[in-house]
């Protein structure tokens, strides 16, 4: 099935066959696109809630190892909001993603399934959802080949994700990292996705596969919308740090793990930085350790942070004994439900193959659009 995009095609700028920068995402930073982005993110919110059934998401995430609460609180509830609604959903557990920034897989099948299970935890409905895997999908990774066609090195250089490899890594960048937002095109464009619910972090990304879909169009359909130009579904959830108080992340083991156990998190909690003042407020800029763990409550309980913070009253443990008791108590519905999938290998095993089929007949389906496009349906 094809959906329509929500949005009408941006007009195609001239000189697109040359890939002209008129159309080029480095401007993507500056106020006047993200300005761009939250309107139409605002306009895909409200065709969202008139009619779900006409919209078609891609979300996912690389299998680098277990999900943790800022996913739940941030993406997974979202994408099971979506998918309730009846927005027609695809799931990517990106395994081939894995390896553009590593010289291992590692753990890649422990990984892949335990994503899998806390998506299923967390309500991701495979009789709705289309749960899939990068390297099930053939036809997927075909469309890299004539998407690297329309979009320059420089262009590549300027994502933020290469620019900031490249001045933080020792290594080499690898083709696959520089050609990631390429990749990411064909991940979202091969089911011709048109919401992509992502932080304002990512609209570079986004931005880039919209111009690759623009230039198809115009190089190699005649101007008729073979892809959809997606757009953002913004997410504004406040950013969730680690116990360090800095932004968490698996690699730096500051995380709180869905999987993890009652005493686990309590003890990661215990740890989780504050400040020296004994009055609990919500104060994000002035005291953001403490902020975020009245962000976290709140993301569990459903009070504001600002109810929580007047309930506490005084004192950083009290503060970390209310998160404790919301975290574990908001998540053990969901570790139940992941213990009994993870001890069921072969049902993770079977929901994956279906849903790569799924994925499968509908890449091969783009493909097969694309070759009759391009004059190649020999």
């Amino acid at each position: 099935m094809t959906t329509q995009p929500a949005l009408s095609p941006s007009p195609t700028p001239s000189g697109v066959d040359a890939l002209a920068s008129t159309d080029s995402p480095s401007s993507t930073d500056a106020p006047s696109s993200t300005d761009a982005a939250a309107a139409r993110s605002r306009e895909l919110a409200a065709s969202i809630a008139q009619d779900p059934t006409r919209h078609r998401m891609l979300t996912g995430d690389r299998p680098t190892g277990d999900l943790h609460i800022g996913h739940y609180l941030s993406s997974l509830r979202s994408r099971v909001a979506l998918q309730d609604a009846g927005v027609d959903s695809f799931v990517l557990i990106a395994d081939y993603q894995v390896i553009t920034d590593r010289d291992s897989v590692g753990r890649l099948q422990d990984h892949t399934f335990s994503l899998l299970a806390d998506y299923l935890a967390a309500g991701v409905d495979p009789r709705r959802s289309t749960i899939f895997t990068h390297s099930a999908v053939p036809a997927l990774n075909q469309l890299m080949l004539p998407f690297l066609s329309l979009v320059t090195q420089a262009e590549l250089l300027r994502n933020p994700t290469v620019k900031d490899e490249l001045a933080a890594s020792r290594r080499p960048l690898s083709g696959l990292l520089l050609t990631y937002p390429v990749h990411q095109a064909a991940d979202i464009l091969f089911c011709q996705a048109d919401v992509v619910p992502v932080g304002r972090d990512q609209l570079p990304h986004l931005e880039q596969t919209r111009v690759i879909a623009r230039r198809f169009n115009a190089r190699y359909a005649d101007g008729a919308a073979l892809f959809p130009e997606p757009s953002a579904l913004l997410n504004d959830q406040q950013l969730i740090l680690g116990t360090d108080g800095r932004k968490m992340s698996k690699t730096r083991g500051n995380v709180i793990r869905l999987a993890a156990t009652e005493y686990e998190t309590a003890a990661l909690l215990r740890k989780a930085r504050t400040d020296s003042e004994s009055t609990i407020t919500y104060e994000p800029e002035r005291r953001p350790e403490v902020a975020n763990l009245l962000t976290i409550a709140a993301g569990f309980t459903g009070e504001t942070p600002e109810a929580l913070a007047a309930a506490v009253g005084s004192g950083g443990g009290a503060l970390k004994a209310l998160v404790i008791e919301a975290v574990n108590e908001g998540l053990r519905a969901h570790r139940e439900r992941r213990r009994e999938l993870v001890a069921d290998r072969a049902q993770l095993v079977e929901i994956l193959h279906e849903g790569n089929a799924r994925a499968n007949a509908v890449a091969e389906a783009t493909l097969a659009e694309v070759r009759r496009a391009m004059s190649m349906d020999y």
